[in-house]
């Protein structure tokens, strides 16, 4: 079934339909990005704002890690702490991500999620 401008009704585009889509991201991102910067350039640097600035990339990890967690319990907790851990410890993100990724895979495998 076509509309009345002959564009497909079942959202099937073919093999442009990928594109499309990412053609229409950017164009919700990119000016999203640019407003950001655009209106930082007009809020005065107090120190108020600067620990608001410094506090955002923790709050954005919280934010992103908090769901996981509660969502897959113990076996996540137990992930992210060795991960921690070895972030600490070793200051190296590519071995702490895969000995989180081993540690939640033991844990699973013991039947702790």
């Amino acid at each position: 079934m076509r509309s009345p401008k002959g564009l497909p009704m079942s959202g099937d585009f073919g093999s442009w339909g990928a594109l499309i889509a990412i053609a229409a991201m950017t164009a919700a991102t990119y000016p999203m990005r640019i407003a950001g910067f655009w209106l930082m350039g007009h809020v005065p640097l107090t120190p108020r704002v600067r620990r608001i600035l410094e506090a955002l990339p923790g709050t954005v990890i919280v934010a992103t890690v908090l769901p996981i967690l509660m969502r897959e319990g113990i076996p996540a907790a137990l992930a992210i702490a060795a991960a921690l851990a070895v972030t600490f410890v070793r200051r190296n993100d590519f071995v702490a991500m895969m000995v989180g990724i081993a540690t939640a895979a033991a844990a699973r495998a013991a039947g702790w999620g």
